[in-house]
């Protein structure tokens, strides 16, 4: 059964009118109804000793600690490549670094389609090499690095993840929370739970959106699933029972595992996309989150 809290969560944000069709107005309204919604869905900012806003290598990023030396997760809003801010995913941020004593790093990398593939991968790679060179500036340990995100965002975590395995600087963890994983668009749970917010069409326009090449769309850089997965870092996936990324989400968790990865993979039911940064008013955002951090702080070993 659907939590009802969920209905509860929607209810909090602006729709756009049925009348509201050009997609320029459109993108532009559903980034400002995200913002605006931020106190309202997420709750008020828990305050910590350290929040400053850094320049990674031009990349804006914001920095939250609550002691230096900390290990650093990097962290990599999700929001179809389109949507999503280091604003929006605030409050998630402060919780992470609250309660795992890392240090969150978040990203604001570029959009599309002002900035289509590869720029928003560019830039999580970009902080990735800033957090290595300028740890001592920054007051954190990056010889203990890991990256997550959520949807989009954790997808962008996972490739970055793979080419930094590629490059011979492993992370030591990621975690992905409800991921995109296939281009395609090909698991069962498109058929079963389109009516629970995210469908097959609006994840077609993401992708179209993002990567309009289609065949680049199946190449390593863009499909997970399409890379030798051997070496990657152990992992967190969390997904959603109502969510019509569950599929892929468990598939990337299986291919993990079969290539002898350590994963845990945790299904949140009652839950649909987007829930887990919805602390103010989805009791299993608090607990996602928390889990989150209890990995970081276990997996980083402090």
């Amino acid at each position: 059964m659907l939590n009802p809290q969920i209905k509860a969560a929607e209810a909090l944000r602006a729709r756009p009118p049925a009348t509201m069709t050009d997609p320029v107005e459109l993108l532009a309204f559903v980034r400002q109804a995200q913002r605006d919604a931020v106190d309202a869905e997420c709750g008020p900012a828990l305050p910590l000793p350290v929040v400053v806003d850094v320049d990674a290598g031009g990349v804006p990023c914001r920095l939250y600690a609550t002691r230096a030396d900390a290990p650093v997760f990097v962290h990599v809003h999700g929001g179809g490549w389109m949507y999503g801010s280091i604003e929006a995913a605030d409050r998630v941020s402060r919780r992470i670094a609250d309660r795992s004593g890392c240090a969150v790093l978040a990203v604001g990398y570029r959009l599309a389609p002002e900035h289509p593939f590869p720029a928003a991968l560019q830039d999580v790679e970009t902080v990735l090499t800033f957090v290595r060179k300028s740890a001592a500036e920054l007051g954190v340990d990056a010889s203990r690095l890991a990256i997550g995100g959520d949807s989009s965002g954790a997808h962008l975590a996972t490739i970055a993840a793979r080419r930094q395995r590629d490059a011979g600087t492993p992370l030591d963890y990621q975690v992905l929370i409800y991921p995109v994983i296939d281009p395609l668009l090909a698991s069962e749970s498109f058929d079963e739970l389109g009516a629970y917010g995210l469908t097959r069409e609006s994840m077609r326009v993401a992708w179209e959106t993002f990567i309009p090449d289609r065949a680049q769309r199946l190449t390593p850089d863009a499909a997970p699933l399409a890379a030798d997965l051997t070496g990657m870092p152990p992992t967190l996936i969390i997904t959603a029972e109502y969510d019509v990324l569950r599929d892929e989400g468990a598939d990337y968790a299986d291919a993990l595992l079969s290539a002898g990865v350590p994963v845990v993979h945790t299904r949140y039911m009652g839950v649909n996309h987007g829930f887990a940064r919805k602390l103010a008013v989805i009791d299993a955002a608090r607990a996602a989150t928390d889990q989150v951090a209890s990995a970081l702080r276990t997996q980083l070993t402090f």
